[in-house]
C-alpha cells in the first residue's frame, strides 16, 4: 500500500506503531492538560501527514464538516439568542412559579438546567444558570451548594437526551447519519427518568437544610423577571430561527439536508435579522462579534481529533481493536452494549470524552460487519452514548462544565472541592449507569 510505504520510508518504523505513538503522546498531553488542546490536535494531525501515514486530501477526508457546521452553526446562534436574555428570563420565571420555595427550586433549576442542555452545550446552559442560582439563593441566605452541584449533573444528564446536547453525541450522530428524533426516542425517556431519580434523591438527602424565611421568599417573588429580557425584538427573532432549527433537525431525515446545513443556515438567518436595518459599520460590527461567539479553540480541536483518529483508522489498528473486542464478548451484542456502557462510563468521568468517543466510533463500525450490521449493533452505539455522556458526572475533571460551575463557585465563595463533590458524583454517575445498563437490557435484550 502506497502510503504504508511512505511512512516506512519516513520514520523507519511499521505505520500502525508510528500512529500509535502519535496518538498515545497526544493523548496522554491532551489529558495532563499542560497544553492548549486544539493546538495538541492540531501538531498530532500534522504529523499524521507528515510521517507519511496520511495526505493532506485523506487528512481533510478524515475530517467530519458536518460536525464542524453544527458546531459553529448551533454556537452562533445560541450566543446572539443569550444577547436577549431569555434563558435568564426562564430560571427566574420557574423560581417564581414555586412561589420561591427552597425544595421547589432545586427541582426547577434542575429541569431547566436539563431543558437548556439539551438544545445548548452545556458549558452554555451552567454559564447562563448558574449566576442566576447564586443570585436567587443569595436573596434566600441558603446555601448554593447543593443547587449547583445538582445542575451539574442535570446538565451532563440532560445533554444525553438529543443529537445537539452532548458533543459525544454530535460525534455519533454525523459518523451514523442519525437524526435528531433518532436520539430524542431512544435517549430522552431515559434521560427523564434518571432526571426524575436524580432530583428526588437530593431532595431527599438535602430537604432540611433547604429551609428559609417567609421575608426572604418575597425578595425572591419581587424579582421582576421581564427586566431579564434586555431586547425584545431579538427575542423574538431568536425564538423564530430556534424553531425554524430545530423544526429542521426534526424533519432532516424526511428532507434530506444534513443537520450541519441546517444549522449554518439558521445561523445565517439569525444573522440577517440580526444585523438587518443597520448601519454599514454598526452591520459589521455585529457580524464580527457574532463569529467572536464562536468556540474556535474547540472547532479546531474537534479537526485536529478527526485527523488523527482517522489516522488510526487508515494503518487498520482501530480494526484490530475491534476484532480483540469481539473476541473478549464471544461476538455478543448484548455483552458488548453492557461492557460499553460502564467502560465508557468509568474512563469518561477520569479522561475528556470527546476524544474518547472520536476514537471508539470507527473502531465499533469496524465491528458491525462481524455481528449483525448496523442494525443489531444499535445497543452498542446507544451504550456508548450515555456511558460517555452520564461518565461525564463522575469526577470534578469529567466534564468541562463541571470544570466551569467550580470555578464560578469559587470566586462567590462556595468552593466546590474535589475530594467532596466524589462523595456526591460518583454514586450519582454509579446510579445514572444502573438505570441506564437497566434500560438497554429491557428496551433490547428483555
Amino acid at each position: 500500500m502506497q502510503v504504508t510505504d511512505l511512512a516506512t520510508s519516513v520514520w523507519g518504523m511499521n505505520p500502525q506503531i508510528t500512529a500509535t505513538i502519535i496518538v498515545v503522546v497526544c493523548y496522554i498531553i491532551l489529558f495532563a492538560e499542560k497544553l492548549n488542546r486544539a493546538v495538541v490536535a492540531l501538531l498530532g494531525a500534522a504529523l499524521m501527514i507528515f510521517t507519511g501515514i496520511l495526505t493532506q486530501e485523506t487528512a481533510l477526508r478524515g475530517i467530519d464538516f458536518n460536525t464542524i457546521a453544527l458546531l459553529v452553526g448551533m454556537m452562533i446562534i445560541v450566543g446572539i439568542a443569550e444577547k436577549s436574555g431569555m434563558f435568564q428570563y426562564v430560571a427566574v420565571w420557574g423560581a417564581k412559579k414555586v412561589r420561591a420555595n427552597p425544595r421547589g427550586l432545586l427541582i426547577v433549576l434542575a429541569f431547566v438546567t436539563a431543558f437548556f442542555s439539551a438544545f445548548l452545550d452545556n458549558v452554555t446552559t451552567v454559564l447562563l444558570i448558574a449566576p442566576v442560582t447564586f443570585q436567587i439563593t443569595r436573596k434566600l441566605k441558603i446555601n448554593p451548594y447543593p443547587y449547583l452541584i445538582l445542575e451539574i449533573f442535570a446538565s451532563n444528564i440532560g445533554g444525553t437526551a438529543t443529537l445537539i446536547g452532548d458533543p459525544p453525541n454530535i460525534l455519533i450522530g454525523s459518523a451514523l447519519q442519525l437524526s435528531f428524533m433518532d436520539f430524542v426516542y431512544e435517549l430522552a425517556p431515559i434521560v427523564t427518568i434518571t432526571m426524575i431519580v436524580l432530583v428526588f434523591g437530593f431532595d431527599f438527602f438535602w430537604h432540611k437544610q433547604l429551609q428559609t424565611t417567609e421575608k426572604n421568599k418575597q425578595a425572591v417573588m419581587s424579582i421582576n423577571e421581564k427586566e431579564t429580557i434586555t431586547d425584545k425584538k431579538l427575542l423574538g427573532k431568536s425564538l423564530f430561527v430556534l424553531a425554524l432549527v430545530i423544526a429542521g433537525f426534526i424533519s432532516a431525515e424526511h428532507i434530506h439536508i444534513a443537520n450541519g446545513t441546517i444549522a449554518i443556515a439558521g445561523a445565517a438567518v439569525l444573522l440577517l435579522l440580526y444585523t438587518f436595518g443597520d448601519r454599514h459599520d454598526e452591520r459589521e460590527h455585529k457580524v464580527e462579534e457574532a463569529f467572536g461567539l464562536v468556540d474556535w479553540t474547540t472547532i479546531f480541536f474537534f479537526s485536529g481529533l478527526f485527523v488523527i483518529v482517522y489516522g488510526l483508522e487508515e494503518t487498520g489498528i482501530l480494526r484490530m481493536l475491534g476484532q480483540k473486542f469481539i473476541e473478549l464478548t464471544d461476538g455478543s451484542i448484548q455483552k458488548s452494549t453492557m461492557l460499553i456502557v460502564w467502560i465508557s462510563a468509568v474512563l469518561s468521568s477520569a479522561i475528556d470524552n470527546i476524544p474518547f468517543v472520536a476514537t471508539m466510533i470507527p473502531m465499533i463500525k469496524s465491528m458491525e460487519a462481524s455481528m449483525g450490521g448496523r442494525e443489531a449493533m444499535m445497543p452498542v452505539w446507544w451504550a456508548l452514548s450515555l456511558g460517555a455522556c452520564f461518565g461525564g458526572n463522575g469526577t470534578l475533571i469529567g466534564a468541562s462544565a463541571n470544570v466551569i460551575v467550580a470555578g464560578m463557585a469559587q470566586r462567590e465563595g462556595h468552593p466546590i472541592h474535589f475530594m467532596k463533590f466524589l462523595i456526591w458524583s460518583i454514586p450519582v454517575m454509579l446510579i445514572s449507569v444502573l438505570i441506564a445498563t437497566i434500560y438497554l437490557h429491557f428496551q433490547y435484550f428483555a
